[in-house]
């Protein structure tokens, strides 16, 4: 008999939709795949080579629950000379990836019934990571005005005396938007004054296109000690493979978090570790991968605005943009879904992948990744034209 919990947890979209779309192509069938949440560039070679030298030089063995001293005093040095934030040793985790990070956050932090704020659209893993360890998840509106970033009086509908953590996410996945300084203060101040936490998922951070970037946990003393900052190397180096993410917090919070990864998965791996040290030093790999992203931003903006009943948010961060296909709901059959609709419509006759909004809690819309080649993105778009044209 499977544990009662599962009952509640909803199947991923998203590997859904990888189901089906590898299935089509072992048929033979060729799919332009904008569905993918993944960098299309490799690791940086220096961090190959790291890892590559830590198996030659036998560094294969146990280490610290925390993750490797090197590595986590070089997240030190990184936060404080990129993101203007002071932290000491002891409050640095290295994980398995950021999803083990923010899993560590939550079980360190609920208590069976405690509440989670998440703003929509959110990443799909969220709620499902808040009932899996005991909390209840709690779905802030957001206004399509403000490129969904949640403002103080979206959350002050939805805070309670149950409310114990609120999820952050800048940039965003799914809709791209990036908030700026003046947005996050008075979000983080009203948060402090009720005693949540901020699990600020800044896994995006490195692909910011029209503005500086603003760590939560840089606005104030007050606010960095309620905050548990989410990072790691999948988006920034290209290294989702290597399952390396990292939190930032209070010295407690980070041993309680060490101490239920040292029971449950010990550490990350140790290889992945020291290519993940030097990937922090693939400054130019980064800025190469942000400005070929800001680049696929525009080409399918400016591709998005030519076609006819469609809007949508333009992305300021990551590689994905959310595509409001409401317009389309009056010229199809009445459904459960508008955006398993479309994108089943689009896969089947079309052969065009993209993620439906209802995923990320907004029915209205899909998502595509700008993580692809300038010719894949036009085909994807010509593609949605056709499907679009065809509704007339």
């Amino acid at each position: 008999m499977l544990s009662k919990k599962l009952a509640s947890i909803t199947p991923s979209f998203t590997i859904g939709i990888s189901t089906k779309v590898n299935e089509m192509k072992r048929n033979g069938i060729a799919i332009t795949n904008l569905s993918i949440g993944e960098p299309d560039f490799f690791t940086p070679e220096r961090a190959k080579a790291a890892g590559m030298k830590a198996i030659e030089m036998n560094k294969t063995k146990y280490d610290a629950a925390e993750g490797l001293r090197d590595l986590r005093e070089a997240i030190c040095l990184k936060l404080k000379e990129e993101n203007n934030i002071e932290y000491k040793l002891d409050e640095i985790v290295v994980s398995s990836g950021a999803k083990h990070s923010i899993t560590n956050a939550l079980m360190a932090l609920l208590d069976p019934g405690d509440e989670v704020l998440i703003p929509k659209p959110y990443w799909v893993s969220y709620p499902e990571m808040v009932k899996l360890t005991g909390g209840v998840p709690i779905f802030v509106e957001t206004q399509r005005a403000n490129d969904f970033k949640v403002t103080v009086e979206d959350l002050k509908a939805c805070v309670s005396d149950r409310t114990k953590a609120v999820f952050i996410t800048n940039p965003s996945n799914p809709t791209g938007a990036v908030y700026r300084r003046e947005e996050l203060l008075p979000i983080a101040e009203f948060l402090v004054e009720k005693g949540v936490y901020i699990i600020a998922d800044e896994i995006y951070e490195k692909i910011v296109f029209d503005q500086a970037f603003t760590s939560v946990a840089s606005l104030s003393e007050a606010i960095k000690d309620m905050t548990i900052t989410i990072n790691g190397m999948s988006k920034s180096t290209s290294m989702t493979g290597w399952r390396i993410g990292y939190t930032a917090s209070t010295r407690p919070i980070a041993k309680a978090m060490a101490t239920i990864q040292g029971h449950l998965v010990s550490h990350p791996a140790t290889i992945s570790q020291y290519a993940a040290l030097e990937s922090l030093n693939c400054k130019e790999e980064m800025i190469e991968m942000k400005n070929a992203y800001a680049k696929r931003r525009d080409l399918v903006s400016g591709l998005l605005t030519e076609i006819e009943g469609v809007d949508f948010v333009r992305p300021e961060g990551a590689f994905y943009v959310f595509i409001d296909v409401s317009a389309f709901k009056s010229k199809l059959p009445a459904s459960d879904s508008l955006s398993i609709q479309v994108c089943d419509l689009l896969l089947e006759k079309f052969q065009l992948a993209l993620v439906p909004g209802i995923a990320f809690g907004l029915d209205n819309y899909v998502r595509a990744s700008t993580a692809a080649s300038e010719e894949t993105l036009r085909e994807g778009m010509a593609k949605l034209a056709a499907f679009a044209a065809s509704l007339k």
